[in-house]
């Protein structure tokens, strides 16, 4: 498997990882795609029009999320990819569009993630570090 495949594997395993019915999500699934000292950023805007951002490790983004994925349908879909690559370390925008239901016709929001990945010797490609922003009035993605 050639680089880009390999990167595009470890990508499309977190969203595979995170989508899906209400319900638990098998968080083991991290270790085929994050690097132990991985870092997930959300960003967005606070209620005071200030640009926000939480910063988490593994188990903090599992335990974040899972009382959402418990309760809601999400599926999130990525729509456009860029990937860059130098030595042991590569860079990935990926769009995103998150649904409730795969054949909703419209997606409840879009995004984007810009994920850093580096090629680990035991483990193969893994992301180290992922910060994402969704679409809103004066923020918007285009597909690459």
């Amino acid at each position: 498997m050639g680089e880009e495949a390999a990167i595009g594997a470890v990508v499309d395993e977190m969203y595979a990882m995170i989508s899906g019915p209400k319900g638990p999500r098998d968080w083991s699934r991290q270790d085929n795609c994050f690097h132990p000292d991985a870092r997930q950023i959300r960003t967005g805007v606070g209620a005071d029009g200030r640009a926000i951002f939480r910063s988490m490790g593994l188990a903090d983004y599992a335990r974040d999320t899972t009382p959402f994925f418990a309760e809601n349908d999400f599926f999130e879909l990525e729509i456009a990819r860029r990937i860059d690559v130098l030595g042991n370390m590569a860079h990935v925008w990926s769009a995103y569009e998150a649904r409730s239901a795969l054949d909703d016709p419209l997606p409840e929001r879009r995004g984007i993630n810009s994920i850093q990945l580096f090629k680990d010797p035991e483990r193969g490609w893994r992301i180290m570090a992922m910060i994402w922003d969704n679409e809103r009035d004066g923020v918007t993605i285009a597909p690459f």
